[in-house]
Order: C-alpha cells, then structure tokens, then sequence
C-alpha cells in the first residue's frame, strides 16, 4: 500500500503561510524523523486493567515504515511525555534507536537529540499532537500533525497527515521521506 505522491511540491496546512508548500528538496534533506506516541502512533486511548497492566494499539504499517527507514539510515526518535512499558516492548520490537520517555519539554528533548546526531533543524521531521509538541513541531525542518490534534499542534505543523493517528498516519510520513530520498537510499 502507498500513500505518498510522486508529485516534486505537497500542498499543506500551514498557520504560517496558508497553504504551504514543502518542496521535494525539503524531504529529501531528512535525516531524523521523531514523533510522540500518544495520538500519533496510537489513536491517543491508554488501557489500563484493573491490575495495572497498561496496553495500547499500534498500526503494523507504522511499524513497517519505522523499520524501512532505519534500513535506509534515517535516524528515528520516539519522545513520549509519559514513560510506558507497552511503549518500550513496542520501541523494542521495533528497534527503535532513540525513545525518550517522560519528557514533557518535547522541544528540549528534540533539540537535544539533533545536537548529539549532529543535525539542524532542517533535517529533521517531527510528529505530535498536543500543545506541548507544538514547539518541537514549529522547531523542525518539517512539522507534522494528524487530523485529530489538539489546535495548537496543527497550527504549528506545514503538513497534516491524510490518515488518522494509530492507522497508518506514521506510515504516511515514512512513505514521503523513503519516496524523496531516491531507489538506492529506500529499501
């Protein structure tokens, strides 16, 4: 299944400029792609049993694009304002290089990761819904939100995803950074 374009320019919602366009040479520099988890990998619903035991849904085809961009070398960050073993069975499984947990200042954490990788903002893509992912979206190269987010979120972000966080809204992001890096990057 493909979700991204082939077309060189992606019109998006954008405060800032409305609509916005990001360039095919904007995906094309992305080396970090982070997100939060909470409504963005999953639909934003937390189960808790009545022993404790906490669970949450992940869309197997955000997996599976985390998974072929750590195969094309795109480093990738989760950065949850909650620490959460369900997250890190999941980062695991995943191997996921950098999770992050328990980190409201997701623009701290975010800034703090690019300058250990190295990287500016314009390499790096970051994914959030809430109001404190608002700064890390406006601070990246390219802000993501999905379509359900909290205003604040979305007003930070150039690009809204079509699909819904938890179904395959990662992927989609995942799609646009394999599809521009060109056939010998993307695995």
């Amino acid at each position: 299944m493909k979700f991204a374009s082939s077309a060189p320019v992606i019109t998006v919602n954008n405060s800032k400029s409305n609509p916005a366009e990001i360039l095919q040479s904007d995906w094309t520099g992305i080396r970090l792609f982070a997100m939060d988890v909470d409504g963005v990998l999953t639909d934003g619903t937390v189960r808790i049993a009545s022993d404790g035991t906490e669970s949450k849904v992940f869309s197997i085809l955000d997996g599976m694009g985390l998974v072929r961009l750590n195969k094309a070398g795109i480093a990738v960050a989760w950065i949850s304002g909650r620490p959460s073993e369900a997250t890190t069975r999941r980062a695991t499984e995943l191997m996921i290089p950098h999770l992050i947990q328990g980190r409201t200042d997701k623009l701290t954490a975010l800034t703090e990761l690019a300058s250990r990788l190295h990287l500016q903002p314009a390499e790096c893509v970051y994914m959030g819904d809430d109001d404190i992912d608002a700064p890390a979206i406006e601070w990246a190269g390219i802000g993501v939100s999905v379509p359900a987010a909290m205003p604040s979120a979305q007003a930070a972000a150039g690009y809204i995803t079509t699909r819904p966080a938890g179904l395959g809204a990662v992927r989609e992001i995942c799609e646009h950074i394999l599809l521009h890096r060109g056939p010998s990057s993307a695995s």
